[in-house]
C-alpha cells in the first residue's frame, strides 16, 4: 500500500489470492512490521486503486475486511487510519480452566466458553462402577495391554445405544474405540488421507478439532459455506476439483457451533456428490445422546463404503471418560485398528470396563434424562431472556448461537462481555483465517454454573444487546 511519507507498496502478486485478499494481507503485514504506524491514514479507495492497478471495489472489499478484524477504522468524512491496538484483556486464570462455582468463586465470571455436563448423579455412578471393577478385574488384567478383546464389551454397550435405521447395516466388528472422540477423528485421516498434499474439506463456521485434525495430519483445509438446508453443493464440488479434497468433516445432525442440521434432502446430495468422486465424509455425533430429533439417515447409511460414524459420552455423561466410538464404513474397520494399535495400541480396559459397567447401570438413563433436563432449562432461560434478537438453539443441546444486531463485532462483543462477567467464544473461534467475517458469538451451557448465575449472565448480554458503547450506536 503506499501512504503519504512511506515507500511501502504492496505485492499483489500472490497467484494463491483473490486481489483483495492478497491487498488486506499487505496491509496487515504492514501494521504487524511498523511499517504502518497506529492512526496513520490511508489513501481514499479511488486513489489506491489507481496506484495498484486494481478496481475500487477490490480496495473497498479488502478495506472492509480489515475494519471487521479491528486493524482498520473508517470515520465518516475523514477517511481510514490504521487502528490504535487494543490491550489484550487481562485474566486472572487460564480461560479454558475457569468456571463458576459458589465454594470456589475467585473471579465472579460465568464460563461459557465450552459446554460441560451438571453433575445430576453420574459421579456418583462412576464411583461406584469404579469400585466394582477394583474389587472383580482379575490382577493379571491390570497388566496387560489392551487388545480388541479387552475393548469387546464397550463396544457392545455402545452398540446398545445405536439405531441401525439411522446408522445403517453393522456389527460390532465395524466399531473401533478411540481416546475422545478429537483422536478418533485424527486416527480416521491418518486411515484414509493419501499423498504428500492431502486436502480436506469442513464447515466454513466448525468444530475446531476438525481444523486441527487436518493440520496435525499435514492436510489443508477448505470451508465449505451453508445455506438453510446444509453444506452447499456446489461449494464442496468446487473444493473437490480444485483442492483434490479427500474427506468433508462435518455434522450433520447438530453442527457445532451453529446447531444447525443438514436436510435429509441435502445429505443425499453430499453422498451423491462424494460417491462419485470417492470423498470420504466423517460425521461427528457428539451431541447424540442429548440430540433425540434426528431428521434423517446417516451419512455412514447413504456411503456403505466411505462414510464414518463417530461420537462420545463427552458431551452427554461426563468430558472425563475419554472414551469415543467410530463405526467404520464397510471394509475400512481393520485399517483403522491398525491405526489405533501402531498409535496407542490402544484405550486401555481401565477405561472400556468403566464404560461399559457406567452405560449398564440401571440408573444411566434417568441421569441423561436428567442432564437434559438441567441443560433445556438454561436455553429456554436463554430464548426467553434475548428474545428478539436472531438466536439458534435445539432445546437438548448445550450451547445456542447468537447473531449479533448490527454495529456490533463479534470480538468486541466478547470483550464487552467478559468485562461484565460473562465468558463466551467469538464465531472468529469457528472459521477459518480466509473466512468471511461472521458478527456471531456461541454461547455454550455449562453445567457447572448453577443455573440462577447462567440466569444472570443471560441477563448482562441481553442489557449489551439493549445498550451498546455510544461509540458503536453511532
Amino acid at each position: 500500500m503506499i501512504v503519504s511519507g512511506t515507500i511501502w507498496q504492496p505485492n499483489l502478486a500472490d497467484g494463491g489470492r483473490a486481489k483483495y485478499q492478497a491487498l488486506a494481507k499487505a496491509i496487515r503485514d504492514g501494521i504487524a512490521s511498523g511499517q504502518l504506524s497506529p492512526g496513520e491514514k490511508l489513501p481514499p479507495v479511488r486513489d489506491l486503486a489507481y496506484r495498484v492497478s486494481v478496481t475500487p471495489g477490490t480496495v473497498a472489499r479488502a478495506y472492509k475486511i480489515l475494519i471487521d478484524e479491528s486493524l482498520l477504522e473508517a470515520g465518516v468524512g475523514r477517511g481510514t487510519f490504521v487502528a490504535q491496538p487494543k490491550p489484550a484483556p487481562v485474566r486472572s486464570l487460564p480461560a479454558a480452566d475457569r468456571f463458576f462455582d459458589p465454594a470456589l468463586d475467585r473471579d465472579g465470571q460465568a464460563h461459557l466458553l465450552s459446554p460441560k455436563m451438571p453433575d445430576v448423579g453420574q459421579t456418583a455412578i462412576i464411583r461406584e462402577a469404579m469400585h466394582q471393577l477394583a474389587d472383580s478385574t482379575a490382577s493379571d488384567m491390570l497388566l496387560r495391554y489392551p487388545t480388541r478383546n479387552t475393548d469387546l464389551p464397550a463396544r457392545e454397550a455402545f452398540a446398545a445405544t445405536l439405531d441401525p435405521v439411522h446408522l445403517g447395516p453393522f456389527d460390532i466388528h465395524n466399531i473401533v474405540t478411540s481416546h475422545g472422540g478429537q483422536n478418533a477423528i485424527v486416527m480416521i485421516l491418518q486411515s484414509i488421507l493419501t499423498g504428500t498434499n492431502p486436502a480436506i474439506a469442513v464447515d466454513e463456521l466448525s468444530y475446531g478439532g476438525f481444523r486441527s485434525a487436518g493440520v496435525l495430519c499435514r492436510a489443508d483445509v477448505v470451508g465449505i459455506a451453508w445455506d438453510d438446508d446444509g453444506p452447499l453443493v456446489s461449494a464442496l464440488e468446487a473444493a473437490i476439483l480444485d483442492h483434490n479434497v479427500q474427506a468433508f468433516c462435518t455434522s450433520a445432525e447438530v453442527s457445532n457451533p451453529t446447531a444447525r442440521q443438514t436436510t435429509p434432502a441435502r445429505r443425499v446430495e453430499i453422498a451423491a456428490l462424494a460417491k462419485a468422486h470417492g470423498v470420504h465424509i466423517i460425521d461427528d455425533d457428539c451431541y447424540r445422546l442429548m440430540n433425540t430429533d434426528r431428521i434423517g439417515p446417516s451419512y455412514r447409511a447413504l456411503l456403505p463404503g466411505l462414510g464414518w460414524y463417530l461420537t462420545s459420552p463427552s458431551k452427554s455423561i461426563t468430558a472425563s471418560l475419554r472414551i469415543g466410538f467410530t463405526v467404520a464404513p464397510k471394509g475400512w474397520s481393520k485399517a483403522l485398528t491398525r491405526t489405533a494399535t501402531f498409535s496407542s495400541f490402544g484405550v486401555t480396559r481401565l477405561v472400556t470396563d468403566l464404560y461399559a459397567a457406567i452405560m449398564q447401570h440401571p440408573q444411566i438413563d434417568a441421569v441423561v434424562a436428567r442432564v437434559k433436563s438441567r441443560i433445556g432449562a438454561d436455553i429456554d432461560a436463554a430464548q426467553r431472556i434475548l428474545a428478539g434478537y436472531d438466536m439458534r438453539a435445539a432445546p437438548t443441546v448445550p450451547f445456542l448461537w447468537l447473531e449479533l444486531p448490527i454495529g456490533w463485532r463479534a470480538g468486541e462483543f466478547c470483550q464487552a462481555a467478559e468485562s461484565a462477567g460473562v465468558l463466551i467464544k467469538s464465531a472468529d473461534d469457528f472459521a477459518l483465517r480466509e473466512s468471511r467475517s461472521v458478527h456471531a458469538v456461541r454461547i455454550a451451557v455449562n453445567g457447572l454454573v448453577p443455573h440462577a448465575h447462567f440466569v444472570q449472565a443471560m441477563e448482562c448480554l441481553r442489557d449489551l444487546l439493549d445498550h451498546p458503547p455510544e461509540r458503536i450506536a453511532i
